[in-house]
C-alpha cells in the first residue's frame, strides 16, 4: 500500500507553480533565434586603423594564445557611423583567470561578472568573457518586491552571448581573425534603418534593468536613432520601475544624461516618457505648475548654454546644472518663509537644505555637488548690494564667477533684473578707482543745511556773581 502525502503535493504544486512563472519570464526574455549572418570585410566600413592600437594588441594575443576575440559593443556601432569611439570593448571565450594569465598589465573586477581590465598607461581595454544564456540560469531567476526581474551572470558562448546584450545596434561583433562583423539579431539592419530596438521582448528587458530606458533615451538622441515602437509602448508602461533603482546608480546616469553634449534633446525624450519626473521630482513639480513660464525657460537656457559649451570644446560642471534644475523649488521654499519673518539669507540657506535633502533620495548627488550648489544660490540676493565694500567682497569669492553666470541666466529669462546683471559685468571689467566710484551710494538731494545741535556732558555753567545780565 501506498501512503500519499497531501503535504508535499502541496508544496509540489506551488513550487511548480513559481517553476512556471520563472519559465514563463524566460520565454519572453528569449527572442526568436535568427540565423547568424557575416558581413565580410568588403560589405562594411570598418578598419583597423580606426581602432586603437592597445584593443589591436589584445585582440592579436588572445587570438595567438588560441582564444576567439571580437570587439563589441558601441565601439563597433561607432565605427560603422564613422565615429570615434569612446573606449574599445573586447569579448572572448577565454575565462577572467586565463585572461589574466594572458597580460600581465591585467587586474581582474567585479563581483558577480568578473571583468578583465588590461592597462596600457592611462588607456584600459575591458575584456569580458562571453554571458551565459537566461535557460542555464532558470532556478536562479526570481521577480524582487518592485517587479523586476532579477538574474546572476554565468558563462557561455558567442551564440549566447549575444541574448545577454540590450539593444542590436549594440550587439554586432567585429572579428579580429577575420576582419568580419558577426550579427545574430539583425542589427545591422537596425543600424541602416536608424532604429533602435531591444534584443527580446521590451517590457521584460525592461524589468530585468530600469536604467536601459535611460540608455534608450541617450543612444536615441547621441545617434540620432528613433525608438522602435515596441520599445516606445513598453516605457511608457513601466517608467515606475525606474524608482526603484538606487539613487547613487542614477547619479551616475544623470551625469551620462546631460553632460554629453545633447542636454536639451534629452531633457525633452525623458519628460516624454515621464523619467525625468523620477530623477528630479521637484523640478517636475515646478515645471507641471507653469509649463511655459520660466522655470522652463532657465532650464532650457542652462541645457542650451551646456550643449555649446561641450561643443566648443569647453568644461562644463554638474552643479552649474543640477543647480538650474533645482533652482525654483528653491526659490518658492525662500519666498515662502520670508513672507513668514525669515531674514532672507537664512531663508535661501533653509530652503536649499530642504530641497537638496528631497533631491538625493531620487538622484544620490555627491556631498561636493551639493555644497557648490549651496554656494551659487546662497550668492544670489547678494548682487543686489551694489553699495559699499560689498561688492568687492563678493567679487573675491571662490564661486563668484559661477554664481555671476547664474544670475545672467535668470536675468536672460526673466527671474532677475537685467540691469543689475549688466552693472556686474561692467564692475568687473572695471579698474580700481572706476569700481569705487562705482559703489560709492548716490548722494542725498541738495537742501537746507541743519546745523548739529550742540550737547554738553556734566553740569551747567553758572554766571558768576555781578556778571551783566
Amino acid at each position: 500500500m501506498i501512503t500519499i502525502n497531501k503535504k508535499h503535493i502541496g508544496f509540489t504544486a506551488i513550487l511548480n507553480f513559481f517553476k512556471k512563472i520563472i519559465h514563463s519570464a524566460r520565454t519572453e526574455a528569449e527572442p526568436v533565434k535568427t540565423q547568424v549572418k557575416v558581413y565580410a570585410r568588403s560589405e562594411h566600413n570598418i578598419s583597423r586603423a580606426q581602432i586603437s592600437e592597445n584593443a589591436l594588441k589584445v585582440l592579436y594575443k588572445l587570438q595567438k594564445e588560441g582564444y576567439s576575440a571580437y570587439l563589441v559593443g558601441g565601439c563597433v556601432r561607432d565605427l560603422l557611423l564613422g565615429r570615434e569611439p569612446k573606449d574599445f570593448d573586447v569579448v572572448t571565450d577565454a575565462d577572467p583567470e586565463q585572461i589574466r594569465k594572458v597580460f600581465r598589465n591585467c587586474r581582474l573586477i567585479g563581483r558577480r561578472f568578473r571583468l578583465a581590465h588590461v592597462h596600457f598607461g592611462r588607456e584600459v581595454i575591458e575584456v569580458a568573457t562571453f554571458r551565459g544564456a537566461a535557460e542555464d540560469q532558470n532556478d536562479k531567476q526570481m521577480l524582487n518586491k518592485e517587479g523586476r526581474l532579477l538574474r546572476d551572470n554565468v558563462y557561455g558562448t558567442i551564440e549566447e552571448d549575444v541574448w545577454r546584450r540590450d539593444f542590436t545596434v549594440n550587439a554586432l561583433y567585429y572579428n579580429i581573425k577575420d576582419f568580419s562583423v558577426v550579427d545574430y539579431v539583425s542589427g545591422m539592419a537596425d543600424h541602416q534603418a536608424a532604429t533602435l530596438r531591444l534584443i527580446g521582448d521590451p517590457e521584460t528587458r525592461f524589468r530585468e534593468d530600469p536604467v536601459r530606458m535611460l540608455r534608450a533615451v541617450r543612444f536615441a538622441v547621441k545617434l540620432g536613432f528613433k525608438l522602435h515602437p515596441d520599445c516606445e509602448k513598453s516605457m511608457h508602461e513601466v517608467a515606475d520601475l525606474l524608482s526603484s533603482i538606487p539613487s547613487a546608480r542614477l547619479y551616475d546616469e544623470s551625469l551620462k544624461l546631460f553632460l554629453s553634449g545633447y542636454a536639451l534633446q534629452t531633457f525633452e525624450m525623458l519628460r516624454h516618457y515621464g523619467l525625468f519626473q523620477i530623477l528630479f521630482p521637484t523640478t517636475e513639480n515646478c515645471l507641471s505648475t507653469e509649463d511655459e513660464g520660466y522655470p522652463r525657460l532657465l532650464l532650457i537656457k542652462a541645457l542650451e548654454n551646456s550643449d555649446n559649451r561641450i561643443a566648443e570644446g569647453k568644461t562644463v560642471t554638474a552643479y552649474f546644472l543640477f543647480a538650474a534644475f533645482l533652482w525654483e523649488s528653491v526659490q518658492v521654499r525662500a519666498i515662502e518663509k520670508i513672507s513668514r519673518g525669515l531674514v532672507e539669507f537664512m531663508a535661501y540657506q533653509d530652503a536649499a537644505n530642504e530641497v537638496i535633502a528631497k533631491q538625493v533620495k531620487s538622484t544620490a548627488l555627491p556631498r561636493h555637488i551639493t555644497l557648490a550648489m549651496r554656494e551659487v544660490w546662497n550668492l544670489q540676493p547678494k548682487f543686489n548690494a551694489r553699495y559699499g565694500s560689498k561688492p568687492s567682497r563678493l567679487i573675491t569669492h571662490p564661486r563668484f564667477r559661477a554664481a555671476y553666470d547664474f544670475y545672467v541666466l535668470r536675468a536672460e529669462t526673466g527671474g532677475a533684473d537685467i540691469e543689475v546683471a549688466k552693472w556686474w559685468a561692467k564692475y568687473q571689467d572695471a579698474n580700481e578707482t572706476e569700481q569705487r566710484k562705482m559703489t560709492q551710494p548716490p548722494r542725498k538731494s541738495a537742501g537746507v543745511k541743519t546745523g548739529r545741535k550742540r550737547t554738553y556732558r556734566g553740569k551747567a555753567k553758572t554766571k558768576a556773581p555781578g556778571a551783566e545780565v
